[in-house]
């Protein structure tokens, strides 16, 4: 038989994440409420939302999905969507308690990253009401280590919580034919405070003063977008801004560097939680250079350089890796081996999969 997933997305929910990774999941349809056109074999609903302000974002984002109560309950074997305080997860329960008075049976699942027992959003009526929403759901799915940890502390049963890491796709992210000798660096990430941009354009002037020929390859758009340019347009930066690219543009750029870069700081509502990014350079056999946030050494793990947030020590991090050839080889050889063991997609998306029907399982007997 097989499993009809309802999903409800946020406003700003971004492609080839979780929904993507639900419709892969074996012996799954999807259904998604969504704003965008969804990747992915899904049937898709377009959907606008109701949205009284924009200055949150993701799960943050204070917005209603329209449309929700038109879909029929019978049609649906479980109702999906991200992150316990979304105002979109307090309509899904409400409408699955609606379903279940009538009569009908769907069950709810919650993705959640959440690594914050204390996230200040849980304070906000009504990100607190969506979250007690998820009290009696019958899926708490955990994409990191760090979320199961989360869920204790707010007192969520821990019989309906299960951990799936993330998969990556090591057949598009793949190392380069041969590893890249140039001082390329890449940062493939929002340019935003929060992902530490500026923090990589300053350590870039340091790195250049002991590696001359080094450059800096930067993807991605975002409030702080206009430092890249001011950098690009400073003679002998090494620095270009090469835009915005789909999942293809970025898994070549990242075949055409040395080293990958962020530097992620936190928020008063965000602190890194895994980060894909750290994956897909990981599957391309790069090393990473990071800051420690977080949780975001649960994605990068030692001989990867895991830093201090400063200008010197990411500088310092980047010499390093690009003064040595034969140990980026080597690492970037164990990276790309940790991700097929424990990040490849199809293999994720089926242990995805085998958390639901777990949760199946129980209701059938």
């Amino acid at each position: 038989m097989t499993r009809r997933l309802l999903w409800v997305s946020l406003p700003d929910q971004r492609a080839r994440r979780e929904l993507y990774w639900m419709s892969r999941m074996p012996g799954t349809h999807v259904t998604a409420l969504a704003q965008q056109e969804p990747v992915g074999d899904i049937t898709w609903v377009p959907s606008t939302y109701v949205r009284p302000v924009r200055r949150f974002v993701e799960a943050g984002a204070l917005a209603w999905v329209r449309g929700l109560d038109e879909q029929r309950a019978e049609d649906h074997d479980w109702v999906t969507s991200l992150e316990l305080c979304s105002l979109v997860t307090g309509q899904a329960s409400a409408w699955r308690r609606r379903a279940r008075a009538r009569g009908a049976h769907p069950l709810q699942a919650v993705i959640t990253w959440e690594n914050l027992p204390d996230q200040p959003l849980y304070r906000v009526p009504p990100y607190r009401q969506a979250l007690e929403s998820c009290r009696d759901v019958d899926l708490l799915l955990c994409m990191v280590d760090a979320a199961r940890d989360h869920l204790l502390a707010r007192g969520f049963d821990d019989e309906l919580i299960r951990v799936v890491k993330p998969g990556v796709d090591t057949d598009l992210f793949v190392p380069a034919e041969q590893p890249v000798s140039e001082p390329v660096v890449v940062f493939a990430s929002p340019l935003a405070a929060n992902k530490g941009i500026d923090r990589v354009l300053e350590a870039m002037r340091v790195v250049r003063a002991r590696v001359p020929d080094a450059r800096l390859l930067v993807a991605g758009r975002g409030p702080l977008e206009h430092l890249v340019h001011e950098a690009a347009a400073r003679p002998g930066s090494g620095v270009e801004h090469v835009g915005t690219l789909d999942a293809p543009g970025v898994a070549a750029l990242l075949r055409s560097a040395a080293v990958f870069v962020t530097a992620p700081r936190p928020t008063w509502k965000w602190t890194e939680q895994l980060g894909l990014a750290y994956l897909e350079a990981q599957a391309s056999g790069l090393p990473v250079v990071t800051t420690a946030c977080g949780t975001n050494d649960e994605a990068v793990h030692a001989p990867n350089s895991l830093v201090e947030d400063s200008v010197e020590a990411i500088a310092d991090a980047l010499v390093g890796w690009l003064e040595d050839p034969a140990r980026r080889a080597e690492v970037g050889a164990l990276n790309r081996a940790r991700m097929l063991a424990e990040h490849d997609l199809p293999t994720q998306c089926a242990a995805m999969g085998e958390a639901f029907a777990e949760v199946e399982a129980l209701h059938r007997s």
